[in-house]
């Protein structure tokens, strides 16, 4: 099909909407509720163009034979700069997205808009959720936190209430999010393009507990952040910055900087173990596995009748921040109440995990990647020439399946290379299992092990976990992570993201775990000798006590 744009004419899909067409061929259309894999919103009507005379929203439009389209006319430039003064007048004065330009603003100072030619009329209680933060005062309704929560994540947290000038997006019946069924995920943050969504930050306390002499201050990361620090600091994206970011924290003040790729070989140690025990015992199955702390509230609100099937194993950082305030504080005889321990993670569900009673958490903070740069940043640190250095040896050695649980897929990859060598002495054939890598919402494959066939399934993006759950009696056992990409797409990492971005810091991953020496955490002469000192086997009763957890019914009311 051919259409003309601005004179010229051109070969297009006659399936895509003329928005996506636009942008492909290199035209600058401005647009604020678009956004890639949700529904059409057709909310902030700056993507209009001129059509036969008559101004059209670029995104709801399919192009058709001889369609002739002006993109930057007099009448649009003026309609598009009226549209942004309203959409401007929508949000309060304050104008911050983690201390950058958002999207808003940069539309309106391309559009030449310099005042602020209406008062906003909000006055909206901010809500403080013990992870995710709303502030509807920022907000323009652009529909894109609503669609991704009910579109990509099948949560339906929010919406949209009441109509025309007291139009708002809220949980029902105007609760917080603390009290209805959010999973926490943030990818609502990552879609929000003005800022009115945002994590609950942790970072002026950190900055206090590094002021004080008396205690111990320990971080440890998680294995995506390597490869999406960077960006913060404009390096490309899947950048891995694994010896910058350790050198630019312990320039921080940390006293000692762990990895939590270690807390990740011990998660594989457990769960592998859970699994060789579940077949021996012919289930339950599937299990199901438990790293990802929004999966894990959204089968609390939703899928009671599984919960028997999650693995009772700890997620990675969790693991660590005990390992660290048990087995490090006694080889350090340090006092464990003088330990304090900081996660990096990309995941801003992570700061709920931690408050969770029934974990009684070794984890006192979490920062996402992005307020890590933020700390880094406060003390002036230049990350892109600072020299490397190699994590805290005591908890810091890891293997490549510790690496891998950044990206979906990772985790059941890790847990099967170690449940395989520990059911048969011998490693699997091939360490890679390319049919549950890559991008694809829901991703299966099968493994034979003593002699019987185990059929797994990986999914991430909650909607797809829905539709795999569908299918659960089907398989042995199911890795699921909230985020679409896994942790490498978690709602604390660097934003704007896309598939792309996606795929870089997933391509980063996997190649670090090419190049590693230790592939397998039965490899890992620390992760023997925590179990020779500490736990002694796999499931054991200080194990139990230590490592797992169990999980509560909530009301998905």
């Amino acid at each position: 099909m051919k259409i003309n744009i601005d004179g010229k004419d051109f070969e297009v899909d006659p399936k895509k909407r003329l928005l996506q067409i636009l942008k492909e061929k290199g035209f600058e259309i401005p647009s604020l509720c678009y956004q890639e894999g949700i529904s059409i919103q057709s909310r902030c009507r700056l993507c209009i163009v001129e059509i036969e005379g008559k101004l059209k929203a670029s995104c709801e439009i399919l192009p058709k034979e001889g369609m002739k389209i002006i993109t930057n006319s007099d009448k649009v430039q003026t309609a598009r700069r009226v549209n942004a003064e309203l959409l401007f007048a929508e949000q309060s004065k304050f104008c911050s997205t983690e201390h950058k330009e958002h999207d808003l603003c940069k539309i309106i100072s391309e559009l030449g808009v310099r005042d602020r030619k209406f008062d906003t009329k909000k006055k909206y209680k901010v809500d403080l959720g013990a992870a995710v933060v709303r502030d509807d005062n920022k907000c323009v309704n652009c529909g894109r936190c609503v669609a991704t929560c009910a579109e990509i994540q099948a949560t339906y947290a929010i919406d949209f209430a009441f109509r025309g000038n007291k139009e708002h997006v809220t949980p029902y019946f105007e609760h917080d999010l603390n009290d209805v069924a959010c999973t926490k995920c943030g990818q609502c943050i990552a879609a929000c393009p003005v800022g009115a969504i945002s994590e609950r930050e942790h970072l002026q306390e950190v900055l206090q507990v590094l002021k004080d002499k008396k205690k111990h201050v320990v971080v440890q990361t998680a294995p995506s952040i390597r490869a999406s620090l960077g960006e913060e600091f404009g390096m490309p994206p899947g950048s891995l910055v694994t010896g910058k970011m350790v050198a630019a924290l312990r320039k921080c003040g940390f006293d000692k900087v762990f990895d939590t790729d270690l807390g990740a070989d011990m998660t594989i140690m457990e769960e592998s173990a859970e699994l060789l025990k579940r077949i021996e015992k012919g289930g339950p199955f599937p299990m199901i596995t438990t790293c990802c702390p929004a999966w894990i509230l959204f089968m609390e609100f939703f899928y009671h009748d599984l919960l028997k099937n999650m693995s009772s194993c700890k997620s990675p950082h969790e693991m660590l921040g005990m390992l660290t305030k048990t087995y490090y504080a006694k080889k350090a005889k340090i006092n464990p109440k003088n330990i304090i321990m900081v996660s990096i993670m990309p995941c801003t569900a992570k700061k709920f995990e931690s408050t969770r009673p029934e974990l009684k958490s070794g984890v006192d903070y979490v920062l996402t990647t992005r307020e890590a740069a933020k700390l880094i940043e406060h003390f002036k640190i230049d990350f892109k020439k600072i020299a490397d250095e190699e994590f805290d040896p005591t908890l810091g050695v890891s293997t490549g399946a510790g690496a891998i649980f950044g990206a979906s897929g990772g985790v059941m990859e890790a847990a099967l290379r170690n449940a395989y060598e520990t059911a048969t002495g011998k490693r699997v054939s091939k360490l890679e299992f390319d049919q549950i890598r890559g991008m694809d919402g829901i991703k299966h494959g099968s493994i034979i092990i003593k002699g019987k066939e185990i059929k797994f399934a990986v999914a991430n993006g909650l909607w797809n976990a829905r539709k795999l759950l569908e299918k659960a009696k089907d398989y042995h056992f199911i890795e699921v992570m909230a985020c679409p990409g896994g942790c490498i797409g978690g709602g604390g990492q660097p934003l704007p993201v896309n598939k792309d971005i996606l795929q870089k810091r997933m391509n980063a991953i996997y190649q670090q775990d090419a190049k590693m020496k230790l592939r397998v955490p039965l490899e890992n002469p620390v992760v023997q000798q925590i179990y020779k000192e500490l736990l002694g086997n796999p499931l054991s009763k200080k194990s139990e006590e230590l490592l797992h957890t169990k999980y509560t019914k909530r009301s998905k009311f």
